[in-house]
């Protein structure tokens, strides 16, 4: 068994989990949060979305297959810190090229290992997600103390701006080129029938843009306070919104660009991108109590009552009551009855809460992608 130095973490609420470290050593801080999924830690450290988070994972074993460069969502690790129930130093799988540890170490992440999760799990349920720090070898509980009171409050606070690209580029990038997975990507697109695609980058992960080009659209992504003007004078055929971190209400100058958006171009948004639409078209948002975040939440669609098994990662959420009279809501959460999707009953503009790229999680919702495409058509 691998010797390791000790390390602990300190919730807000005085809570403490003495544990072991891995990944890197230091300190760090952030929103501390729980997600489901079996698999797929790497997405979920290189999502955008978990920027300012750490991220303990329910599933008690963690990195026995290892990382790869193919797998990571963005050029960086996003999350603030990992805690699993217990780390493997030796995995085994034929794509892995470094162990979770050592990839961990070169990037500077801190990782918790050696607590019980389900007891850190059943606290955050219970109380909240909430501010933590996370602290390798021996610390007086007063220099956990300092660390905590560094990290800002997630609500009011605005990430997207922090992960966004700096300047427009170019994803030509498809999903069979990288997994070579012909079963998950539609017939190709001749090149008379595809369609210009500006991406606004609140926080966008790779797979988005992999199935925006397996579905026929020529992407180009913006940086996140780009005006609308500027993304209407390349006359493009359809607007995406993306995923991201942070409060939306705070992405004042999203909401703004976004609203000048509604009726001129098809819009999709996912995630955040879906929260600063419903905010764009004069609903609220709220904080949630813990968040959804993992691959097995349901959702159904109204609009042709499928249940599908949904990726999520948000925790924020549309407050329904809030929706005007031209805004319908389209899919629910089957868990807690939360928003997962709504449309313009005019105008050519839906979105959703989860992640239908998955990455990780289940395909079930890959058909929004379609749908976006259509509604191009529709309005070409």
């Amino acid at each position: 068994m691998t010797q390791r130095e000790p390390a602990g973490l300190l919730l807000e609420d005085g809570r403490f989990f003495a544990g072991q470290a891995f990944g890197a050593r230091g300190e760090t801080s952030g929103e501390v949060v729980f997600n489901t999924s079996l698999t797929g830690y790497q997405e979920i450290l290189t999502d955008p979305s978990y920027r300012a988070q750490i991220v303990t994972m329910t599933y008690p074993h963690i990195g026995n297959y290892g990382v790869n460069p193919a797998d990571a969502e963005s050029g960086a690790v996003q999350a603030a810190g990992l805690i699993v129930r217990e780390v493997c130093d030796e995995p085994s799988n034929w794509r892995a090229s470094s162990s979770l540890d050592a990839w961990m170490r070169r990037h500077k992440v801190i990782g918790l290992t050696g607590i019980d999760t389900r007891s850190l799990v059943r606290h955050l349920r219970t109380r909240g997600a909430m501010r933590g720090a996370l602290v390798t070898g021996e610390a007086a509980r007063s220099r956990y103390e300092e660390v905590i009171a560094r990290e800002p409050a997630m609500s009011g606070r605005d990430l997207a701006g922090e992960v966004s690209c700096t300047a427009p580029y170019v994803w030509t990038e498809g999903l069979t080129r990288l997994h070579g997975e012909a079963e998950l990507r539609p017939p190709p697109v001749p090149p008379d029938h595809r369609f210009k695609v500006a991406a606004y980058d609140f926080g966008i992960k790779r797979n988005i843009l992999r199935l925006l080009v397996d579905h026929g659209c020529d992407v180009t992504v913006y940086p996140a306070r780009t005006p609308a003007a500027d993304l209407l004078a390349t006359s493009p055929d359809g607007i995406f919104l993306s995923n991201g971190p942070g409060d939306p209400a705070a992405c004042d100058y999203a909401i703004a660009n976004v609203r000048a958006l509604v009726g001129r171009v098809p819009v999709f948004g996912i995630c955040l991108g879906h929260q600063i639409a419903a905010l764009a078209l004069g609903a609220r948002t709220y904080k949630l109590k813990f968040g959804h975040r993992g691959g097995n939440q349901p959702v159904r669609d109204n609009t042709t009552g499928r249940v599908e098994i949904t990726s999520q990662n948000h925790g924020f959420a549309v407050d329904l009551s809030t929706l005007p009279e031209d805004v319908e809501a389209t899919h629910v959460n089957l868990n807690d009855g939360t928003n997962e999707g709504l449309q313009h009953r005019l105008h050519p503009l839906f979105s959703v809460q989860y992640h239908p790229e998955a990455s990780p999680g289940p395909h079930d919702a890959n058909y929004l992608f379609a749908r976006f495409r259509t509604l191009m058509e529709a309005n070409r």
